[in-house]
């Protein structure tokens, strides 16, 4: 088993010791924090995978949080919210998150989520490919550095917006249907996850596309899902 370094990020004690008892109990080394900028303190200062970051906080909340590591780093990082509505989701994953918990949560539950969350983090920045590099036009997805570029700037991906694009990439012509994209990078069964797949679509089309209302790269297919054209 790989040791993993999993910071948990949550200003309610009991909380924060329940997650490190299972985390632990995974063979993961648990680092705490319990607000924003202690949890952006210890990423600065330690190699972390992946992040569990509760939105409400004092001081500096989960938002700002995930936001202001997104600029530097790409480790999965899964929001918890006491909150349900929609709306928080949309939220939570426009601003950079990759999976979202909704307080009260069952610990085995979310353990499965960060399984899931490191084993995709993995095969993104594994070296299994032989064909690692794939340009279509000036857009260049390295499946081995988990680098993008798009004439020539980098691009930052999350782990899964980075799934989506290597998917599509790597399948240029073959139309991907929402939920078909849902199970292959989220690696879960599809339920209502419309509002999510389309969520990263707009965020990917946001940092790729010069134009995201007139794409080049992916295209909607009208009631069907969506494509990379093939070149």
């Amino acid at each position: 088993m790989e040791n993993y370094k999993i910071l948990i990020v949550d200003d309610d004690k009991e909380i924060l010791d329940l997650i490190a008892i299972y985390m632990s109990n995974e063979g993961y080394k648990v680092f705490l924090a319990n607000d924003g900028y202690k949890a952006i303190e210890v990423v600065e200062n330690n190699k972390i995978d992946l992040i569990i970051l509760d939105i409400m906080m004092p001081k500096l909340d989960g938002i700002s949080t995930c936001m202001k590591i997104r600029e530097k780093y790409n480790m999965p990082i899964i929001m918890l919210t006491a909150k349900s509505q929609d709306m928080d989701k949309v939220n939570g994953l426009t601003i950079g998150a990759d999976d979202y918990v909704t307080k009260p949560f069952n610990p085995v539950v979310l353990v499965a989520r960060v399984k899931s969350q490191l084993r995709r983090y993995k095969v993104l920045n594994g070296t299994e490919e032989n064909n690692s590099i794939i340009e279509i036009d000036d857009l260049i997805v390295n499946n081995e550095t988990h680098e993008v570029k798009v004439r020539n700037k980098d691009i930052k991906l999350t782990p899964r917006e980075f799934g989506i694009l290597k998917l599509l990439a790597e399948n240029q012509g073959v139309v991907f249907s929402i939920g078909k994209i849902y199970e292959r990078v989220w690696q879960e069964q599809f339920f209502e996850a419309e509002n999510t797949v389309m969520v990263h679509i707009r965020k990917i089309r946001s940092k790729i596309e010069e134009d995201p209302r007139k794409p080049r790269f992916i295209k909607t297919v009208w009631g069907v899902g969506y494509k990379i054209e093939r070149r």
